[in-house]
């Protein structure tokens, strides 16, 4: 039987977490697949994936939100097969940034000018999409340091928007 891996949180920050795996078995290690997990303002799940090569590690994961918790899973691969799955919760120190406040406005038919309130030199993500349930599965989503972007979107559909 493979064991699974041991992920241990080494320290974590506002923006960063630190964390060690190890196998506590003989058997040889090739990597580890480690999925970190988090909830952007409730509605959507987010999930950056790891491919890691090598035995023992340690690694640094960042820019990250302050105050946010997040879920680690690993799993190790090894000459026998996968190992099952770990798990542990972290959550990162300091205070959580407020939620921008968003104006949308339609330019013409095919654009959309969405600006906010908000930190400077941040990541913002922009995330919309024609129903609740696509914006929760599958919106269509850009990324960008400013405080305000021109979205393209389909003529005739109402969309809903979020950043």
């Amino acid at each position: 039987v493979i064991p699974p891996p041991v992920i241990h949180i080494e320290s974590y920050s506002e923006d960063s977490i630190s964390f060690s795996l190890k196998m506590t078995t003989n058997i040889k290690v090739s990597g580890y697949v480690v999925n970190i997990y988090w909830t952007f303002d409730t509605h959507r799940q987010e999930k950056r994936t790891l491919i890691i090569e090598g035995e023992k590690s340690i690694q640094k994961v960042a820019n990250l939100t302050a105050q946010t918790p997040y879920e680690i899973s690993a799993w190790a691969k090894t000459e026998l097969g996968d190992s099952p799955l770990s798990f542990v919760h972290v959550v990162t120190s300091g205070t959580r940034p407020v939620s921008p406040s968003l104006k949308a406005k339609a330019v013409n038919q095919t654009a959309v000018e969405c600006s906010w309130t908000g930190p400077r030199n941040v990541v913002y993500g922009i995330f919309y999409a024609t129903s609740f349930l696509e914006l929760y599965r599958n919106p269509h989503n850009t990324t960008t340091t400013a405080h305000n972007i021109t979205v393209l979107v389909q003529r005739d559909e109402q969309y809903l928007f979020l950043v």
